[in-house]
């Protein structure tokens, strides 16, 4: 089994916790960043076993579960690309290859427009993008609406909104702005507002990372080998339509990868996907 050493570092507004799993035995497999935002590292433990045969560095973002951030800070993209390159530096071992999921996708791409030379392949799942498609103006203002509303009436009514957005098939038209909001019960989640206001989703994501415009010239002049993929059951999800949007964008194919948005998982959080097929296909695109 890797043996696993967890190191904290300090980057501006916030201080990280990242854990880094080593083989057992020596490996030619290069090192492998697996990263989300705001999932954390633990989100990912059963995809992480499926690559026993490297070094594979998992973290916390900033604000999530053990790392914590400055109050007032809200770190967007770009700030988390320079906090994912700070431990890069800090393991030593670049450079690397990259599978992000989500947000992390998202963080992946800023990660490679600021430091070009760190990362080798990149395999981007499902970044929730809203500047690559053509409704990312009422998809950015559904996540404004999400964080206003976080803020405003707390945890449950605004994960119902969440819900609903990531959940919606196809285009969204202004319309879907004017929908009635919906009842947090139906999805299993608490109604009453319990004051708190420290989810790094609701409160972090959904307030900096729809409005982030990646630098294409730079992303597409760095030698990292991207690779958009989208789950094959996602269908028209905003996240697997912006993975397909940033792989025209790019003029790159889209990989299709079993499952849907968390297929990589394997109970952690209730959540169970196609943990087996899914690193399967990933050690395809991650030799």
């Amino acid at each position: 089994m890797p043996a696993t050493k967890t190191v904290t570092l300090d980057v501006p507004g916030a201080v990280l916790t990242y854990d880094v799993h080593v083989p057992a035995e020596p490996s030619a497999a290069r090192p492998l960043f697996v990263v989300g935002s705001p999932m954390g590292a633990a989100g990912f433990a059963t995809l992480v076993s499926h690559f026993a045969d490297r070094t594979v560095v998992t973290y916390d973002p900033p604000g999530m579960d053990r790392s914590t951030i400055t109050p007032g800070h809200h770190p967007d993209p770009l700030t988390r690309g320079v906090a994912l390159h700070a431990i890069g530096q800090a393991v030593g071992l670049g450079p690397y290859d990259f599978f992000g999921n989500s947000g992390g996708a998202v963080d992946g791409l800023a990660w490679v427009q600021q430091f070009p030379r760190d990362l080798v392949r990149a395999v981007l799942h499902e970044p929730p993008l809203a500047p690559v498609l053509p409704d990312g103006d009422v998809v950015a203002a559904a996540m404004d609406d999400v964080h206003v509303t976080y803020e405003s009436r707390g945890f449950g009514a605004a994960m119902a909104k969440f819900f609903v957005l990531v959940s919606a098939q196809g285009e969204l038209t202004p319309d879907f702005l004017d929908l009635p909001a919906p009842d947090p019960a139906q999805f299993g989640l608490p109604t009453a507002d319990d004051g708190v206001r420290g989810d790094a989703l609701l409160g972090v994501n959904m307030r900096t990372m729809q409005h982030w415009v990646p630098a294409f010239a730079a992303v597409r002049a760095a030698s990292t080998q991207i690779v958009p993929a989208v789950g094959a059951e996602s269908g028209g999800t905003m996240a697997a339509r912006a993975a397909r949007a940033l792989a025209e964008e790019l003029d790159l194919p889209v990989v299709e990868l079993p499952g849907d948005h968390g297929a990589f998982m394997g109970g952690e959080y209730g959540q169970h996907g196609k943990p087996e097929e899914f690193a399967a296909a990933l050690h395809t695109l991650l030799p």
